[in-house]
């Protein structure tokens, strides 16, 4: 029998074992997908309360950064698979050595997981990105006044706008981080975008239509998204191109989202990549052939890639814990949301709430790209995460 047909037999029939690192909701949709494959899946993350507890087929509470914890839980699985970088890669290293696969690489998780080495990759493969100073203490700071106004990126630990300071002058200095850590020059954004590849163990890629992103100005998270983004037609090809080569220079299979900054002249720029499934990609639940998750398991499956094209366009509005609320979560404005046409809730099972908190998102679609921004703002004004 094909490797590809037996492969597809056992995991029918139950018999493969797989594992997400990180039990957040991105770690949940991947279990709800994960039902169509019949899979056994086990679940690792710190949060005794995680989304995915009650979803998984084993969950075990540990640390994601313990050599350890991390060996012992993935030394019994045929592969596993993360929904966040912080995690220990030497652990992982170990285990790919013996025998278990692990989609994305260790090797790529290593470079990315750090934004210093990250950028430095982007420098030695010609890919195009903001220009950057790696410091490693605040005091380094006063080096490069000259090239203010800039960003400020913890080298580790940052995550959803965390870890991130915009220093726009000599008196912004004192904002900055005391660590290793990446300046990068601002740069004059038109657009931000983001471009979720899959690529499987043959090397064979397919991209998703590209979504723009407008992101909360007091969070600095993803607020609400437009996909497929209106580019021009050579902007288009050019994102594409510099995604592809990106996840090709990391030489792993898996599915990375690759967001871009496109400049008031038209050049495009990568910003960061993320080695698994995104925020950026919840529309294709609802909105394309294949969604992210959906792809993310038939690379762990070996099996063939999926469609990643649009069926309709969509746009995504975040729920994010409001200003001055704390406790015990209610959906403020939910029924009302509820009644609109062509409108998906999808909560993450979170019992609490606060301030600036990811506790769900909505996906809307429609062909008409005035409706989507329509209902997206009337959403965002309706649906309150109070407690």
């Amino acid at each position: 029998m094909p490797a590809l047909l037996r492969n597809f037999a056992l995991h029918m029939q139950g018999d493969l074992t797989l594992s997400i690192l990180g039990g957040g909701q991105l770690g949940r949709m991947l279990l709800q997908e994960a039902i169509n494959f019949n899979i056994s899946c086990r679940v690792l993350d710190p949060d005794a309360h995680a989304p995915c507890k009650e979803l998984s087929s084993e969950f075990v509470c540990g640390s994601l950064s313990d050599f350890d914890t991390v060996y012992q839980f993935g030394k019994q699985l045929d592969a596993l698979t993360i929904e966040i970088e912080a995690v220990n890669v030497d652990a992982l290293e170990q285990l790919e050595k013996e025998g278990v696969k692990v989609y994305p690489t260790p090797a790529a998780i290593r470079i990315i997981k750090n934004k210093i080495l990250q950028k430095q990759f982007y420098a030695d493969q010609e890919i195009p990105t903001a220009a950057f100073h790696i410091t490693q203490h605040s005091s380094d700071l006063l080096n490069h006044i000259q090239f203010l106004p800039a960003v400020h990126k913890l080298g580790e630990g940052g995550y959803d706008g965390k870890g991130v300071q915009v220093l726009n002058s000599e008196a912004d200095i004192e904002l900055g981080f005391n660590a290793p850590s990446v300046l990068e020059q601002k740069v004059k954004i038109s657009k931000e975008i983001a471009l979720i590849v899959a690529m499987n163990a043959k090397g064979e890629t397919v991209i998703y239509p590209p979504a723009e992103m407008i992101f909360d100005p007091v969070y600095n998270l993803l607020d609400y998204q437009i996909s497929p983004a209106k580019l021009e037609e050579q902007q288009l090809w050019k994102a594409q191109a510099i995604a592809r080569k990106v996840i090709t220079g990391l030489k792993s299979p898996g599915l990375f989202a690759v967001e871009l900054f496109i400049d008031r002249e038209g050049d495009v720029w990568v910003n960061e990549t993320a080695p698994r499934v995104h925020n950026s990609g919840h529309h294709t639940i609802e909105a394309n052939y294949s969604s992210q998750y959906d792809m993310l398991w038939r690379i762990l499956l070996n099996l063939p890639l999926g469609n990643p094209n649009e069926i309709l366009p969509s746009a995504i509005v975040n729920l994010i814990g409001a200003e001055g609320y704390s406790g015990s979560v209610v959906y403020e404005g939910l029924d009302e949301v509820l009644k609109m046409e062509n409108v998906f809730v999808h909560l993450y099972g979170k019992t609490t709430t606060k301030p600036g908190r990811k506790m769900g998102h909505v996906t809307i679609i429609s062909k008409d790209y005035l409706d989507l921004t329509h209902k997206a703002n009337k959403i965002k004004h309706t649906l309150k995460v109070i407690a």
